[in-house]
């Protein structure tokens, strides 16, 4: 970065408790000194094309009534969408809405590797650095994300003052703030609208799916919330809504509760030790066996675990790991329990080989 660049995000509010986190992918129309203009006049930034109008505002009058943190973009999406997948061929646009953009006409694969190390990974690791603050603190943090539409999409006016756009994978937070919304009788509610809210790799895909949190992304017209006051008005009304939704997660009967974070590690644990004590008793099936017909055996659990708590700080050797898994030493078990594998297990084994991890 040069003296004059920005950081490519800013946090608000950044020792605040992360119960929730707030993004804006969108929120700035500013580009670094060096890329000038990228060719376009000055009616360009004004435009959806550059940023989401009114989203930054409403985000941080929302962090602050939430006494959450907020992580903005300081960088315009014409520089790169910070709201796509690395691999995106939109992450660096060189038509949007019509308008040509001459700065990243010649954008080749190197520019954009350059654009993603100094702009996009910096701001997708400062929404992981208060993920990780979360869980540091024991926390499962809900993340909202704020952006904005415009009233009109090549001539057709959008009728919906509010979208609320989600993956049908996890409609926890999703689901009740439409509802909520929807009591209000002089709101239009999108759902997916104006957009699909199943974008591959998106913010939300990396960093609240991915993790299994709760999660919801909130569209707001921009004609409504085109000035500060606006803005203030559509955060003043959301925070009553977007609580009554949270209230409605933890309020839930738990046979119908949507499964959090905790709860599907601890399920999934559980499946795993039921996997572990079953093949503990199944001392008759061999890992040929297992290699053969599913291309994993107890080693291979055994290894699974030894990666699994190395990544978590935790270092455990691989006759331990194994240890586990057999329920005694793996010598002892290989004495115990191992037969000769037959010409059929070694010859399907070697036409099988290639599966085994």
């Amino acid at each position: 970065m040069s003296a004059n660049e920005l950081m490519p995000f800013e946090i608000v509010n950044s020792q605040a408790a992360p119960h929730l986190i707030f993004v804006c992918d969108h929120a700035s129309n500013a580009l670094p000194p060096e890329y000038g203009t990228l060719g376009l006049g000055p009616d360009a930034f004004k435009r959806h094309i550059a940023y989401d109008i009114g989203a930054a505002d409403v985000t941080r009058a929302m962090a602050s009534a939430f006494a959450a943190p907020a992580v903005l973009a300081t960088y315009s999406r014409l520089l790169i969408d910070l709201n796509r997948g690395a691999d995106d061929p939109t992450l660096v646009m060189k038509l949007s809405d019509g308008a040509i953009i001459p700065g990243n006409a010649k954008a080749g694969f190197d520019e954009i590797a350059t654009r993603i190390a100094r702009y996009y990974k910096p701001y997708h690791d400062a929404i992981e650095a208060q993920i990780a603050r979360a869980r540091t603190a024991s926390i499962t943090p809900v993340l909202v994300s704020i952006h904005s539409f415009t009233p009109e999409w090549r001539g057709a006016k959008r009728p919906w003052h509010i979208g609320v756009l989600w993956d049908h994978k996890d409609g926890r937070l999703a689901l009740p703030l439409m509802a909520a919304l929807r009591q209000e009788s002089d709101l239009t509610v999108g759902d997916n609208q104006p957009y699909a809210g199943e974008l591959e790799n998106d913010c939300m895909s990396q960093h609240a799916l991915a993790h299994g949190f709760v999660h919801v992304l909130i569209e707001i017209r921009q004609d409504l919330i085109g000035d500060g006051a606006g803005a203030r008005k559509w955060a003043d009304r959301l925070v009553p809504v977007l609580h009554k939704a949270l209230a409605h997660l933890n309020s839930s009967p738990t046979k119908d509760a949507p499964m959090n974070e905790t709860t599907r590690t601890e399920i999934e644990a559980a499946a795993f030790r039921r996997l572990v004590a079953h093949l503990q008793a199944r001392t008759d099936v061999q890992n040929i066996d297992l290699m053969n017909l599913a291309g994993f055996c107890r080693n291979c659990l055994g290894d699974w675990f030894k990666d699994a708590a190395a990544e978590r700080g935790h270092d455990v050797t691989k006759d331990d790991a194994r240890a586990r898994i057999y329920g005694m030493p793996q010598a002892e078990w290989k004495a115990r329990y191992q037969k000769d594998a037959s010409p059929e297990q070694k010859a399907a084994f070697e036409k099988a080989h290639k599966n085994h991890r």
